[in-house]
């Protein structure tokens, strides 16, 4: 694939960018892509929940507009973003675990159905102001690929496929789906007479990602991680579960060229290519990518030696045995795919850690140099 970088560089140069979730892991790896390509960034976020946390590390407090923010308080959260004037955002703020949502159902269903709601509304109203001055924003609202009705079937699943979900965090990003489309089509609409769209919005539901700098609680990589440091084995409580691996910018780059593309349509007014993008996509990896948690953590011992314990119990909470995302759709009208298989993303993705762990090398300095190495 050629570089993504002249093009990124020129839609985002110079514009401001909102992110919301940006002290997470997934939102700090976004974060210092956009800051690379010269944009504006302003960051809404709850402190870091992890220590360490790769937002610290990386030093973001210093480098971005970091305002400490709930999305569950609408009010506060329309101030910040009328204020910002953004060109672009990405939502990824969220209570991103499924066992966690077990325990935390409320938690889970205010801030991942609720605070988008609130973030919609935000936008509805920033459509208005943007109206008088022909300025224009794309935004691109981060769910799951567990907002499908799993079926544990071994096809893909499509962005026309039915939403659902066992769980109380699958079913909310199900729900958030119901309420983008719903705020889409109720007051960004392409089809009146007259129209004229300031306001862009489109979902993306990535598949599992892993990469340098999460340590989340009760994910399978930061686990592996924590027990191969204190030279334990792993206990691995899914072995069989199989899952759409894939390196964090992969979706990240999909969400990149995805608000880059609406903001284009939008500036045309190009409605037509406004339809068809203003709507859901999933950004999954290549087919080898889609393995058993088993395998994942044998390929990660074939670079940092250890070994794993088989922990699945019957007592468990449910977690969906299979999953699988089409990204057919992103790649014909996207021009997206994914970059590296199963083998280099895991391979990079424990060299990271090593260095920083082992080394003490310096956080930024490791993902700067992925996101170099994924852009070329």
């Amino acid at each position: 694939m050629k570089s993504l970088h002249a093009e990124l560089k020129s839609a985002y140069r110079g514009k401001t960018a909102l992110v919301t979730g940006h002290t997470g892991f997934k939102g700090a790896w976004l974060c210092e892509w956009l800051l690379m390509l010269g944009a504006r960034v302003v960051g809404i976020a709850l402190p870091p929940n992890t220590e360490p946390a790769l937002f610290d590390l990386l030093g973001l407090a210093d480098r971005l507009e970091h305002h400490i923010l709930d999305v569950r308080d609408r009010d506060a959260l329309v101030k910040r973003i009328l204020a910002a004037e953004p060109d672009y955002v990405f939502h990824l703020a969220a209570q991103p675990l499924v066992r966690l949502s077990y325990v935390e159902p409320v938690e889970t269903y205010a801030t991942n159905v609720m605070g988008t709601v609130h973030l919609l509304d935000c936008l509805r109203k920033l459509s208005a102001l943007y109206d008088a001055g022909h300025r224009t924003c794309a935004a691109v609202i981060i769910t799951s690929d567990k907002c499908y009705e799993n079926r544990e079937w071994v096809h893909a699943y499509r962005e026309d496929d039915s939403l659902g979900g066992y769980d109380p965090y699958s079913s909310s990003k199900a729900a958030a789906e119901l309420a983008i489309s719903a705020y889409r089509r109720s007051y960004f609409a392409t089809d009146r007479p007259g129209a004229r769209l300031r306001v862009g919005i489109a979902s993306a539901r990535a598949g599992n990602v892993i990469g340098g700098g999460d340590w989340a609680q009760d994910r399978i990589v930061p686990d592996c991680i924590r027990h191969l440091q204190r030279g334990e084995p792993i206990p691995v409580r899914s072995p069989n579960a199989t899952r759409p691996w894939q390196h964090v910018l992969e979706p990240i780059g999909g969400y990149l060229s995805l608000a880059m593309r609406q903001s284009e349509a939008l500036k045309a007014q190009d409605f037509v290519a406004l339809r068809a993008i203003c709507s859901a996509y999933n950004f999954g990896p290549s087919p080898g990518a889609n393995q058993p948690v088993r395998a994942l953590v044998e390929e990660l011992l074939e670079h940092w030696h250890g070994r794993w314990v088989d922990r699945s119990s019957p007592n468990s909470p449910h977690e969906a045995g299979r999953l699988n995302l089409s990204w057919d759709k992103a790649f014909h009208q996207l021009g997206w795919q994914p970059r590296w298989g199963f083998g280099e993303t895991v391979q990079r993705t424990v060299a990271w850690y090593r260095q920083q762990i082992m080394a003490q090398a310096d956080a930024l300095a490791l993902v700067q140099a992925d996101i170099v190495a994924f852009d070329t």
